[in-house]
């Protein structure tokens, strides 16, 4: 059976030739409605220039104003104006056309022996030139504008940014073919702009009276329907309030497109207002240059490679062109997914796409021996609270031991560093998934405490990074309200009190990134960082402000062009088992010590030697490999004495416990 035949695809060049043969047919429509123009012109500037003077023949005037204006008009591009967008530029290129066309053409009858018809001749002509051929190209804008306006109803939407970004915006919807917006006003951040008006708007103040001019326009019935943000990086807290005084009058508020990649054929397509901007975050400078020198041209593998964190620290470390880019996981989807994007966006990176688990030392051995990774990346780990708290020996077999697994055959097979993924819930952990962390941090403690103090060649670097929550990552709030918004509601809240860090994934990643460059260098013996590191000392993003989930949940709702507890109800559903109300970044023992890299804290938490925790994590793992719960929780209580379990869900403080007698409290 044949198959059957497809249309052939248009070559490249054939797609060109529409286009072309569309331009030139502008062109020439261009060259001769301006030469019509111009005839008209040239007789009319000679009767206004000498009323009672002699004739001299119209043909030769027509014909000698078409020409004159025409060659004129070739060194400002005349012929390839868009008249439907011109602009103060044209109107440059007409005020030159027309004054050369007027000396050429008085030259032209001097030459040829005629006298002109007055001495001001020259000069009549050019303005009647000038009006005659701006008239109609202003014309022509103002017809199209009045076009899409009688085409449909408009959109009324007020216009929130700088001077600047507004001006763009109108240009672009005057370029935009269907004109689905009416801008009624503007709000500028400059005092002082009240009253005037940009390409015939007005400004009504600042954006800080946006809740003042919302209650007047409302009084005088003139209220938009939309609220649009034209500058890209406006964002915290000033937008928040922008949407809590929208929101008693039920406006959506969207944020305009990068408006300086329009072309005139764009449609112009507004989108909603993220979540990520309401975080006041200021933007951390990156040390990309060490990125590069650790990155660069080495192998490096990513454990958890399918998960938020994983997935974004592929994508990072892609951009750094490492000689070969190991992606492992133990889910075959989420490795498939990450696969498909880095071939799309970094086609040329080498990588190699590993099913495993961190659990199986046989398995890690033999990856770390096939290849031969610098630089390992540990963000494999069980995350979910209350998962963890339902499966406690899967939980601490995948966090500390997973952990110990990849650290011990890093160490092995020669890698120069291992960056641990932790979590603020391994501070002052209450759940079994914050110990867990915990262990896994004081394992790496102990390993790099050891490598740092060996006086041989430099050994594996163990740098362990403490965040707080990142905004959309897998089995987080912002997913689960964002899925009980299209589902109409409620929002479930677990407690009204309940805060939380948050961070966007590529900003956490990115400084994640940071770390790993300033815990492998090497700097002098009394740097502070250095000193810290040397004791076991963790880094710690700069996290900001906590959040209360329920203040998030609002925000969301508002976003969505809602009514907290109006339109969507919110519901208090209790604290879940391992939950506490408030996440901590440092133990109440250790005080945040800044760094000399932006956007990194350091803690320095109690240490354990080496032989000790190894003996310890030897007595949990076999406990959990037998599923003996309640030792495995004995053991962890003592690797990890802060422990305060609350399996049930309480509110309440954690309960004081004396520390491991080998363990040594580092101030």
């Amino acid at each position: 059976m044949k198959a059957s035949q497809q249309p052939a695809a248009p070559s490249a060049s054939s797609s060109l030739i529409a286009p072309r043969h569309r331009s030139a047919g502008r062109i020439a429509v261009n060259v001769t409605l301006d030469g019509i123009i111009s005839a008209i012109a040239a007789p009319l500037a000679r009767f206004l220039a000498d009323p009672h003077g002699g004739l001299i023949h119209p043909l030769w005037f027509i014909a000698g104003g078409t020409i004159t204006l025409l060659i004129s008009g070739l060194p400002f591009r005349m012929p390839q104006q868009y008249w439907r967008f011109s602009g103060v530029a044209d109107l440059i290129g007409i005020t030159g056309a027309s004054i050369a066309g007027a000396v050429l053409f008085s030259i032209g009858l001097v030459l040829t022996g005629f006298a002109l018809p007055s001495p001001t001749f020259p000069v009549i002509y050019a303005l009647v030139l000038l009006i005659g051929l701006g008239g109609v190209r202003i014309a022509t804008r103002l017809s199209a504008r009045w076009r899409q306006q009688a085409r449909g109803q408009q959109v009324r939407v007020l216009l929130l940014g700088s001077d600047i970004n507004a001006d763009l915006f109108m240009r672009a919807l005057e370029r935009d073919r269907e004109r689905s917006y009416q801008v009624i006003g503007l709000l500028t951040g400059a005092e002082g702009q009240t009253g005037r008006r940009i390409h015939g708007v007005p400004i009504l103040g600042t954006v800080a009276e946006c809740a003042d001019i919302l209650r007047r326009l409302e009084r005088q019935r003139h209220l938009p329907s939309e609220v649009v943000l034209t500058d890209p990086d406006w964002r915290g807290s000033a937008l928040s309030s922008v949407l809590e005084a929208t929101q008693a009058y039920g406006l959506i508020v969207q944020r305009a497109p990068s408006l300086t990649s329009l072309t005139p054929a764009d449609h112009i397509e507004l989108r909603p207002v993220a979540l990520e901007d309401l975080l006041n975050r200021p933007q951390v400078p990156l040390n990309f240059e060490g990125m590069n020198r650790l990155m660069r041209g080495r192998v490096v593998l990513v454990t958890g490679a399918g998960g938020s964190i994983g997935s974004e620290l592929a994508r990072q470390v892609a951009r750094f062109e490492p000689a070969l880019l190991l992606l492992l996981d133990h889910g075959e989807f989420a490795l498939w997914q990450i696969d498909v994007e880095l071939s799309e966006q970094s086609p040329k990176i080498p990588r190699q796409i590993l099913v495993a688990d961190v659990r199986d030392s046989a398995r890690i051995a033999s990856i770390f021996a096939e290849f031969k990774p610098d630089l390992v990346f540990h963000a494999a780990a069980l995350k979910h609270v209350p998962i963890v708290e339902s499966n406690p020996c899967e939980g601490i077999l995948t966090n500390v031991i997973g952990t110990r697994v990849v650290a011990d055959a890093a160490t092995l097979y020669g890698a120069a560093a291992m960056v641990l993924i932790s979590s603020d819930k391994a501070v002052n952990p209450s759940s079994i998934m914050g110990a867990s962390k915990r262990c896994a941090e004081i394992y790496c403690q102990a390993l790099d405490i050891r490598s740092r103090a060996a006086m041989t060649e430099p050994r594996l670097r163990c740098v362990t990074v403490r965040f707080g929550n990142v905004l959309g990552s897998t089995g987080s709030v912002v997913p689960l309200f964002r899925r009980q918004l299209e589902h109409g509601g409620p929002l479930t809240v677990t407690h009204p009190e309940m805060t939380r860090y948050f961070m966007t994934v590529p900003e956490a990643v990115g400084l994640v990134l940071q770390a790993s460059v300033r815990g492998t260098e090497m700097r002098a013996a009394t740097d502070d960082t250095d000193m810290r590191l040397r004791q076991g000392g963790i880094f710690v993003l700069d996290m900001g402000e906590p959040v209360k989930i329920i203040d998030l949940a609002r925000q969301m709702i508002r976003l969505a062009g809602l009514r907290p507890d109006e339109d969507i109800p919110i519901r208090v559903t209790g604290l879940r088992p391992g939950e506490k109300l408030y996440e901590e970044l440092f133990h109440g023992r250790e005080a945040p010590v800044p760094t000399d890299a932006p956007g990194l804290k350091m803690a320095t938490p109690r240490t354990v030697d080496l032989d000790v925790v190894a003996i310890a994590l030897d007595a949990l793992e076999a406990a959990c490999r037998t599923e003996d719960v309640e030792a495995a929780l004995a053991l962890l209580q003592e690797l990890v004495p802060e422990f305060a379990h609350n399996p049930m869900g309480e509110v309440r403080h954690a309960p004081t416990s004396k520390f491991l007698e080998t363990a040594q409290n580092v101030s």
